[in-house]
């Protein structure tokens, strides 16, 4: 399986076609959704032009089985695909005991401007479903060596924690964000993490942010990681892991202009 960069949640409603999400939207109840804002991270796999500043985004959801019924079913989640050369980069579900990620068949549909998908396995009661997104833009404004972002949440549902992570590219300086975070992390790998948490974020609920930074390096942050891994591992003689940000962050929203709706729908046996 091919590495990529994993993130975040959702809350959703679990329904029959012909129940409405308000009426169901305690089948499904979202946890946690985190985010995480990754400017100048990695080009899209797809990528044969690396002369522009990628902006990728991620998203990793937690939800309960509210229900006394196992329940499997297809999600759909609109997407900003209204943004700059807008492109899916992977979509996956997790298996309950969290051991196993499953690549997903999703399906896009630009005119409603929504991505939907089958859960791989049975919900069970009680039990948890993780999924994970990423997507690709060009939203990041370029002035030279001068990089902003403008970066909105609105969320679609009542969500029990909400986490918006920034990571700084490596190699920018002068990175700022606004409102400016209360928790800034280290990891071990070296990269600056900027965090914003929200607890019992309602409906309609909006959080906006604003970025800016400077970098004249033009390689992504992926890019350079590897280069200094393979130099570290020439002199230790080990083996480094080089992915993106799955093993960091597996475990653990989504990105919208405009208003959020997610739906989940049982499929006929």
């Amino acid at each position: 399986m091919k590495k990529h960069l994993f993130i975040f949640s959702i809350v959703l409603a679990l329904m029959c076609p012909s129940i409405s999400f308000a009426e169901n939207n305690t089948i499904l109840s979202m946890e946690e959704l985190t985010i995480q804002v990754m400017p100048e991270f990695a080009y899209h796999p797809s990528d044969q032009k690396k002369d522009h500043a990628p902006l990728l985004i991620g998203y990793q959801g937690s939800m309960v089985n509210n229900s006394d019924q196992p329940q499997k079913g297809q999600i759909e989640i609109p997407l900003p695909m209204g943004e700059k050369n807008f492109r899916i980069g992977y979509v996956a579900d997790y298996s309950a005991d969290l051991q196993k990620a499953y690549e997903i068949e999703y399906i896009i549909d630009r005119d409603k401007g929504t991505i939907s998908w089958t859960t791989s396995e049975e919900i069970a009661p009680k039990e948890r479903y993780k999924f994970v997104i990423e997507f690709y833009t060009d939203s990041l404004k370029v002035n030279k060596e001068k990089k902003t972002l403008s970066y909105q949440f609105k969320s679609f549902t009542d969500i029990g924690l909400v986490n918006v992570i920034f990571t700084q590219p490596s190699k920018a300086k002068k990175m700022k964000l606004t409102p400016a975070p209360e928790e800034k992390q280290n990891h071990a790998d070296g990269d600056n993490t900027f965090s914003y948490l929200f607890q019992n974020v309602k409906a309609g609920e909006e959080k906006n942010f604003s970025l800016t930074y400077e970098r004249s390096e033009t390689k992504p942050t992926t890019e350079l990681t590897t280069n200094e891994n393979s130099e570290k591992q020439k002199k230790k003689e080990n083996k480094i892991s080089t992915g993106l940000a799955f093993g960091a962050f597996c475990g653990i929203s989504v990105l919208s202009l405009g208003a959020l709706t997610i739906l989940i729908r049982n499929r006929k046996k």
